[in-house]
Order: C-alpha cells, then sequence, then structure tokens
C-alpha cells in the first residue's frame, strides 16, 4: 500500500497548486511589488520610490479614519449578526414550548420563519443597498415617513446624511442582509445535535439560558469561529454597501470611508495605482492578523457527540 503512495499524492495535488499559485498567490506578490512603485495604473512605465507610499499611507489621515471604521465593523458585525443568528436559531429548533411527543421543539411555524430570515439572501446586496438608501432618504424615506405617522416629525434624524449616523446605518444594513444566513446555518448544526442532551439537561433543572450555554454553543463552537471569521472579512470589506448607499461616497466628512473604499478611489479615481496597492497589502496584513486572533482565542478542545 506504501509503494507509489508519494507520486500518487503528488499527482493530485500538483494541478491545484499550480493554478492556486498562479491565480492566487502571484496577484497578491504582484501587488507587493507595485506597492513600491508610482505606478498610474493606466501607464506601463513607473519607477521604485522605496517606501514611499508607505510612508504615505501612514501620515494620511483618511487612511487612519477607514481603519478605525473597518476596526469598529471588526468589533461590532460579527458580535450582533452572529448572537442574533445564535438566538433566532435556538428559537427555532429548542426555544418553543414543550408537547406531547417532544420534550424540547422549536416555536411553531419556524419552517416558515427560517425561509423569511434567509429571504435577504436571494437578494444582490446591491439591490438591498438600493432599497435601504431609498429608506434613509429624509424627505421621503421609509423611516422618516413612519415617524411622521406617529406624531415624531420633530425628530426626523438625517439619517446617511449625518456623520454621527451614517456607519451605524450601514452596519444596521449589514446585520440584516447576513443574519439569516446564519441562522440556517446555526440552525443546521442545532438539529444534529441530539435532543437527549437538552431532554437530561431539563430534567436535571436546566433553563433554556443554561443548556443554550452549557449544551448548545460549545457544542456549534466549531461553527461560530468560522462564522466569526466570515463576518470579519465582510467587516474589512463593506464596498458595495458604502460606494451605493453613503454621500460622497464614503461621507459625510469620510465619516463612512472603509479601507475596501479607500483603495478604490486612489486606484481608479487618483489614478494612484501603486498607493492603492500599498493599501491592499495594509488590508492583506490586517485580514490576516484578524483571522489569526479568532483562531488563536477560539481554539478548544474539540467536543465530539
Amino acid at each position: 500500500m506504501q509503494h507509489g503512495k508519494y507520486r500518487f499524492i503528488v499527482g493530485f495535488l500538483a494541478v491545484p497548486l499550480a493554478i492556486y499559485a498562479v491565480f492566487v498567490i502571484s496577484p497578491f506578490l504582484q501587488a507587493i511589488y507595485y506597492s513600491f512603485t508610482d505606478w498610474t495604473g493606466l501607464s506601463p512605465d513607473f519607477k521604485m520610490v522605496g517606501f514611499k507610499n508607505y510612508r504615505k499611507m501612514f501620515a494620511d489621515d483618511v487612511f487612519w479614519k477607514s481603519v478605525g471604521h473597518n476596526v469598529l465593523l471588526l468589533l461590532v458585525l460579527p458580535l450582533v449578526t452572529l448572537g442574533l443568528g445564535l438566538f433566532f436559531a435556538f428559537m427555532l429548533n429548542v426555544g418553543g414550548r414543550r408537547r406531547k411527543n417532544a420534550a424540547v421543539a422549536g416555536v411553531r411555524g419556524s419552517g416558515f420563519y427560517k425561509v423569511v430570515y434567509f429571504f435577504p439572501q436571494v437578494l444582490s446586496i446591491a439591490i438591498v443597498a438600493l432599497l435601504f438608501q431609498f429608506a434613509y432618504n429624509p424627505n421621503s424615506g421609509a423611516l422618516n415617513s413612519f415617524l411622521d405617522a406617529v406624531g415624531l416629525d420633530s425628530v426626523r434624524p438625517d439619517w446617511l446624511g449625518d456623520p454621527d449616523l451614517a456607519l451605524w446605518c450601514v452596519m444596521a444594513v449589514m446585520v440584516w442582509s447576513n443574519v439569516g444566513f446564519y441562522v440556517v446555518l446555526f440552525s443546521a448544526g442545532m438539529s444534529s445535535i441530539p435532543k437527549d442532551f437538552y431532554e437530561a439537561a431539563l430534567l436535571d433543572g436546566a433553563n433554556r439560558v443554561q443548556t443554550f450555554f452549557r449544551i448548545t454553543l460549545p457544542l456549534l463552537w466549531d461553527t461560530v469561529q468560522t462564522g466569526w471569521v466570515y463576518m470579519g472579512i465582510m467587516a474589512l470589506d463593506g464596498f458595495a454597501v458604502v460606494q451605493i448607499m453613503t454621500v460622497g461616497p464614503g461621507g459625510p466628512d469620510y465619516s463612512t470611508e472603509v479601507l475596501a473604499y479607500f483603495l478604490y478611489t486612489k486606484a481608479f479615481r487618483d489614478g494612484q495605482a501603486g498607493y492603492a496597492t500599498t493599501l491592499g497589502v495594509a488590508l492583506l496584513i490586517v485580514t490576516l492578523i484578524f483571522a489569526g486572533i479568532v483562531m488563536k482565542l477560539g481554539r478548544r478542545e474539540r467536543l465530539e457527540f
């Protein structure tokens, strides 16, 4: 059985690794190379400028604003999205009233609720952003119209036009558009947990909160950890929502500027592709650091059932 084992393994891995190197590793290396040049993105002529782009980046106030916004998204977006996903999934699978044939069951109509929660995933993020852009319109949007209808016409926030509210409005849209996916994902994981665990815990006097933290969350931890990394990567992007929804875009007064959109404007609007690749390298480093921290802090002994 050992004869020719390594030739067999190499034969299967050679082509996938070559494709990965050409289409994934090579662009990263090219971006690092161009980050040391003054390339405009259009002209074939450019020259090496050393660490000039990196010094410019560290002295750029807009860069630090965009980093701050991305860090805020990293802290808030995964926590709120995954928290809501876990809560709704738990209610749909375990949080219902006891019934004759089962001590543990989800709320009635849980299948319908799963479809409703998952519906935003069917829509393109561009469509979602446009819909909420109309809803946030301070003059004719659904939110301010509702405030007028209930007699709160004196409030009428400017929403996306207010520097203090704009980023939170963007985050609300990102949560709304993603939470349904995690409801379905966590529901699938919870459905594989034996009901005997919950029934035994309930017989021992545990309540719903205790069963969630002592049974559900530990057994779903690997799925939650993967979702945290995925949501973190989405938080570090946020390009489409910022591009479509915000004033400027990226405004007002850079209050919704994120690294991905800042990179885009430097490359395609200002013709500073060399500087844009420097921002791309910074975004790559931040992403790797975030993924490493999540995987390190979230590491625990694997539970099997």
